[in-house]
């Protein structure tokens, strides 16, 4: 997957090197010099131009890309105008921040695929982490239940998942296990590919180091939440 990352403040920059740390192919785009220099080594590529330049991004194929975030929060003139330019240029999915209710209505008018309230969910995200902090991800799909990214720690490392008795002791299933595999790239970095086993088998084992994928009701995950932090 490639993805684009346009705007390297704190939020753009954080996304751009999780990214690349999760084995995204990452762009990494901002008009100021020094914002560029400080994440060139953490993600895949990065340049310093003006997102509202046609040309400029036609020279990074910026068409190619998968994915583009527009994390750009202190210039909503710029966010917007980055959104319009990236729309023109054909990239299908456009991830915006949104600063206001204002600032989010015109990105869905002129066509951002996705919008990140990131003052709004911080909160959200700040409660997780209190009350369950191995979970990396969550994603609420219906009323009561959650799939949740997660590592399970030394209490089930290098067991299988039936011994981990999750189903049985939680009512909670394993939908997939991602794990890490380093390698070198082209350039000579050290990186690692993502590699999803999205059909896990009872008798699979779980790595210290992999993030699980788990599905079930609220109820239940808080359980083995309690569980993990206790542990």
């Amino acid at each position: 997957m490639i993805v684009a990352v346009i705007g390297l403040g704190t939020f753009g920059a954080k996304t751009a090197t999780r990214l690349y740390e999760k084995g995204a192919e990452v762009v990494a785009i901002d008009s100021k010099y020094e914002l560029v220099g400080k994440i060139k080594d953490r993600v895949t590529h990065a340049v310093c131009l003006d997102v509202t330049d046609e040309r400029a991004l036609r020279s990074v194929n910026i068409s190619d890309v998968d994915v583009a975030v527009v994390a750009i929060g202190d210039n909503i003139e710029m966010s917007i105008l980055a959104v319009a330019m990236l729309r023109k240029l054909g990239v299908g999915r456009v991830i915006a921040r949104a600063t206001n209710l204002l600032h989010e209505h015109v990105l869905q008018e002129i066509g951002a695929s996705e919008i990140v309230k990131v003052e709004e969910e911080m909160g959200e995200i700040i409660a997780s982490k209190i009350v369950a902090p191995h979970v990396l991800q969550r994603y609420n799909f219906a009323a009561g239940y959650s799939l949740v990214e997660l590592k399970l720690g030394n209490k089930y490392a290098n067991k299988t998942i039936a011994e981990t008795q999750i189903k049985q002791d939680y009512s909670l299933s394993i939908v997939a296990i991602l794990k890490r595999i380093p390698y070198i790239t082209e350039e000579g970095k050290a990186s690692h590919k993502v590699k999803v086993n999205d059909n896990p088998l009872p008798m699979d084992i779980i790595d210290g180091d992999d993030i699980v994928v788990i599905v079930g009701s609220e109820i239940n995950l808080n359980r083995l939440f309690e569980d993990l932090v206790e542990a």
